[in-house]
């Protein structure tokens, strides 16, 4: 398995990750066994980067994930865990806390879920704009030096956060939705990771399946869908979208390749400092991502890509996903200030 570094001073990872958010009811049911089994097929053909929420099914994927790594070598496997949403009886998502000590909460939670006694990556899943993000890092730090945590992660953080983030104690990695329906963080944000050596794990590579060809389309979505939410997905949306990938279908019919598959080696050329998680809950899936990774596009392959999907053709509602009302960038709270909760956010999107 090709590997690549997650900045300049993160761990070395396979080239592309396994995204398990969609094994805990995401997009409707999952069947946990085929879901254990894609876990352990990724693992047997050298994907060790594993990504999940503590907040992904109310744990449930954690405790799915530990049951997967069973007798494995946990030495084998690098584990990236967002932490921090706030979730009602009801499960709806009521906001993000940031604050130190609710950092070491959660992580005690995820260790004994997750039946290990440390993760690799650890990263609040949205920044919460009532919290410094010099005090979330920092808390992170505290527990790198006790050695519960390897690396800080962050995740849809802007630039100026990052940077923040990253004078506080050096960031691993900034976990991004990055495709090619997908590409606002070319202006700011990918030229600040690079600028700082953060490396980029790209979420949403095949824009929820958009470009993988497995989507809600005209009908509605499962019980429990998210992606019901996203503007992509609404019928005054889909048919432009439609026809992007359409045009993407061409040139992968072309190469003899899936357009999931163009649509990820795509990403990979974007730079080496970015790993694709793929987010998959079947093993056939996850077999179409690996053989992505022997896809090598040419400068012709690349500017024919461009040319089907130029960043901006669509309006952005046509292509982004339903936010969660939650700011990309923390402030400082004065001090005896009382910090309000983040509003409740849509729905996961990592």
């Amino acid at each position: 398995m090709i590997t690549r570094r997650l900045g300049s001073t993160g761990p070395r990872v396979s080239a592309i990750g396994l995204g398990c958010m969609g094994m805990s009811g995401a997009y409707g049911p999952a069947d946990e066994t085929e879901s254990i089994a894609t876990i352990r097929a990724a693992l047997d053909a050298g994907i060790n980067l594993l990504d999940t929420g503590d907040y992904y099914g109310m744990g449930h994927n954690e405790l799915l994930i530990g049951r997967a790594l069973g007798g494995r070598d946990r030495d084998g496997v690098v584990l990236s865990v967002k932490f921090g949403a706030l979730r009602g009886p009801d499960l709806a998502y009521v906001g993000f806390d940031g604050r130190p000590v609710a950092v070491r909460n959660f992580l005690a939670y995820s260790l004994q879920r997750l039946g290990t006694d440390h993760v690799d990556i650890y990263r609040l899943g949205r920044v919460d704009p009532q919290v410094p993000i010099e005090d979330t890092v920092g808390a992170i730090a505290e527990l790198i030096a006790a050695g519960y945590v390897g690396h800080v992660g962050l995740s849809e953080a802007g630039a100026e956060t990052i940077r923040r983030a990253h004078a506080t104690h050096p960031v691993a990695d900034l976990q991004i939705e990055y495709s090619l329906l997908s590409r606002g963080i070319e202006a700011e944000i990918l030229p600040a990771c690079r600028e700082l050596g953060v490396g980029v794990t790209a979420y949403g590579v095949l824009s929820r399946g958009l470009l993988g060809g497995r989507y809600p389309g005209g009908e509605a979505a499962a019980p429990g869908d998210v992606r019901g939410r996203m503007p992509r997905f609404r019928p005054e949306n889909l048919a432009h979208n439609l026809a992007l990938v359409e045009a993407l279908g061409t040139i992968a019919e072309a190469k003899g390749v899936t357009v999931a598959q163009l649509a990820i080696a795509w990403v990979l050329a974007r730079g080496p400092d970015i790993v694709p998680v793929i987010g998959t809950t079947r093993r056939g899936r996850l077999a179409e991502a690996v053989d992505a990774l022997g896809l090598e596009l040419s400068e012709d392959d690349l500017a024919a890509i461009e040319r089907a999907a130029p960043p901006g053709r669509w309006p952005a509602t046509a292509t982004t996903s339903a936010r969660w009302p939650c700011s990309t960038a923390s402030r400082p709270v004065p001090p005896g200030a009382e910090a309000d909760r983040p509003s409740a956010p849509t729905g996961p999107q990592g």
